[in-house]
């Protein structure tokens, strides 16, 4: 038994611990830690606003941005991210100064700014040459959940920043998402608030590009949030539960990617579409199985 034990034991050790021992490893798991601490706020105001698409649509419009960052200094993390950002807000500002300027909504010129720049974001990239291993972890993430300390170094400092700008218009947020007249008619805050929500966001998606890839990131952002929502409606409580799921869907997929050898985007992604499939079926709001069996104490 005592052998027994001791091998368990070991073999836990082995899939649990040991892949901790590499600061690439390690690197990782703090860059998830940061970015799913500003995520998961972004990703319930997402939700709750109804912008869920929109986030996934701006995850894409950074591309020829973070593709001209390439272009002019290679793999180098801060030119990706200066590039991601500007194209990024420049893409949010030229979707709604079509949408006011004529009668197509945001949601249709978002879309069709989203599909311009994928396009050309892959054609900057593939035109100027970038190796196999190189586009996999542009495109999807590190691979093996390993990444450089200077990455670590970006993803934190933006996350920081975004917890402290998040919280400075947290109570405009809120009330937009309640009551959006009551906040119009007290005050003229709402639209600040929105332009520095849309900046978090794309600061928040240049993030999950770093460490999860440029296709796969956002999924750290809105499956959280989606989660939280099968268990509360209070909106606190979700934040919490959002960033708590992030947390679980990176540990567990960051050491998923570790041992098979895969990019981290999509590991992390399918624990996190686990977790999210686990909630539809038990959540507590709206849960498949609440409805079919809803106990007597619960309120229609």
């Amino acid at each position: 038994m005592r052998r027994a034990g001791n091998g368990l034991e070991a073999m836990l050790y082995q899939f649990l611990l040991e892949p901790f021992g590499e600061a690439s490893v390690r690197h990782s798991m703090a860059a998830i830690l940061a970015l799913v601490l500003s995520a998961g706020p972004i990703g319930v105001f997402l939700m709750l606003r109804r912008m869920s698409l929109v986030g996934d649509a701006m995850a894409h419009a950074i591309l020829p941005g973070v593709a001209i960052g390439f272009l002019a200094a290679g793999l180098n993390v801060f030119a990706m991210t200066l590039g991601g950002l500007v194209a990024g807000l420049l893409i949010a500002l030229l979707a709604g100064a079509v949408s006011r300027a004529t009668k197509l909504q945001e949601d249709a010129s978002l879309a069709v700014f989203l599909l311009v720049s994928l396009a050309l974001g892959v054609v900057i990239v593939t035109a100027n040459g970038i190796d196999i291993e190189g586009l996999m972890t542009f495109l999807f993430g590190e691979t093996a959940a390993k990444m450089s300390a200077s990455k670590l170094l970006v993803v934190a400092g933006t996350a920081t920043l975004s917890l402290i700008a998040l919280a400075l218009i947290y109570r405009p947020l809120v009330l937009g998402c309640v009551d959006p007249g009551f906040l119009r008619s007290i005050s003229r805050s709402d639209g600040m608030a929105h332009l520095t929500f849309m900046t978090l966001l794309v600061l928040n998606l240049i993030n999950a590009f770093h460490t999860l890839g440029t296709l796969l990131g956002v999924g750290i952002i809105i499956i959280p949030a989606a989660i939280s929502r099968f268990w509360t409606r209070d909106i606190s409580t979700m934040i919490v539960l959002a960033i708590a799921s992030g947390l679980v869907s990176g540990w567990a997929g960051l050491l998923f990617a570790f041992h098979a050898k895969i990019p981290s985007g999509p590991a992390v992604t399918l624990v996190a579409g686990v977790l999210y499939a686990g909630s539809v079926l038990f959540g507590r709001i709206g849960g498949i199985v609440w409805q079919v069996f809803p106990g007597r104490h619960l309120e229609a």
